[in-house]
């Protein structure tokens, strides 16, 4: 059934949430949990579904992407007919690149005529959860849906920069979409994870009717607006869903990643595949101490740990303390440091001696490169 579907990923949207780690990079290529990037989640969701075609739709900084993409063969998409399939941010009548998500889907309205599947299903990589694509496909043919648009019972995110609500009856069908809506206080919402399927044909028919029309947003425009023409249905997911759309978010995400129910509902039942790379072992010295972290390959440790995540890599002085912190890739920590509630991007150094400390609600955090 997901072998008739075709997916498309977004890379850039929503990388204004978090400057300090989208600078250099997609949405999609930020690190995550040690040893994957946030777009590893949504890729592998396709793939655990049967979904061997994947568009990934860029915009720019997408070198990183590039690379830890590659052929693809680390996701079994290294295929002659499909596969991974990089879509430029502008179409064949402009050169610009595209200001919103409508602009985007027309942009790649060339891809999408040239594929056979019967469906799209369209993803944001800033979503970290196992949601079983084949399951909603299911859901949205038994339904005869037009749309069907994924969602979670939780507490809506007062504080985003962009969130939808639904409003499902008792079939599943979505008798109204609110988008930001002004919440005084968290309240229990059906919130849109960003995971959409879709009709390929009645895709690219409402996208050319959006166009020839002069609309520009596709959640006011096309869904909000047709609410009750469209069938639209709403599929509830159950399982762990982490939504980064902040770096305190994304450092609150990160940590419960050291609860292993947490880690059990994400990684168990489906596996969560990402770029290979050759380390030796973490090698841990007689004066080091570890308590609940997530150490990966490579990573070299003298000094203590405790509740962190340290990704490929990294090393860890004689005598430094680090607690509550995230670590990423190739970062270098001296001796006698301390560290609290710190983030690192990559290669970053941090000398002997330095005392740092942030806080949960604020980390601190140092960018790609620097050395302090």
């Amino acid at each position: 059934m997901a072998n008739s579907a075709v997916g498309v990923i977004f890379s850039n949207v929503h990388d204004e949430n978090i400057p300090e780690l989208s600078r250099h990079r997609t949405m999609a290529s930020i690190p995550y949990g040690g040893r994957y990037r946030l777009i590893d989640f949504s890729l592998s969701n396709f793939v655990n579904s049967g979904i061997t075609t994947v568009g990934i739709v860029t915009k720019y900084n997408y070198q990183s992407l590039m690379d830890h993409l590659g052929s693809g063969k680390d996701w079994d998409l290294a295929r002659k007919d499909g596969g991974i399939i990089l879509l430029p941010p502008y179409s064949d009548e402009t050169d610009a690149p595209y200001t919103n998500r409508l602009e985007a889907l027309k942009g790649i309205t060339g891809f999408l005529n040239h594929r056979n599947e019967e469906y799209v299903v369209i993803s944001d990589c800033d979503g970290i959860a196992r949601v079983d694509i084949s399951d909603v496909i299911r859901f949205h043919e038994e339904k005869g849906a037009d749309i069907t648009m994924v969602y979670l019972e939780e507490d809506a995110p007062v504080d985003s920069n962009y969130f939808m609500t639904v409003t499902p009856d008792e079939e599943g069908r979505i008798k109204g979409i609110k988008i930001n809506p002004k919440l005084k206080k968290k309240t229990k919402s059906d919130v849109y994870v960003n995971i959409m399927v879709l009709n390929r044909e009645f895709l690219i028919n409402i996208i050319q009717d959006a166009v020839t029309r002069g609309l520009s947003s596709f959640g006011r425009d096309i869904l909000s607006k047709n609410v009750e023409t469209l069938k639209i249905y709403g599929y509830c997911f159950k399982g762990y869903y982490a939504g980064v759309d902040s770096l305190q978010k994304y450092y609150e995400h990160s940590m419960e990643l050291l609860d292993k129910n947490v880690r059990d509902e994400l990684f168990g039942a489906r596996d969560i595949y990402t770029k290979v790379r050759d380390s030796a072992p973490s090698k841990y010295s007689e004066s080091a101490v570890v308590k609940n972290s997530l150490i990966s390959d490579g990573c070299v440790i003298e000094g203590t740990v405790e509740n962190c995540i340290l990704f490929r890599g990294v090393k860890i002085g004689k005598g430094s303390v680090v607690k509550n912190s995230i670590i990423m890739q190739d970062s270098v920590v001296g001796s006698n440091v301390q560290l609290d509630c710190v983030i690192t991007d990559k290669n970053v150094v941090i000398r002997d001696r330095r005392h740092l400390a942030g806080c949960a609600e604020l980390p601190y955090f140092i960018a790609k490169g620097r050395m302090i």
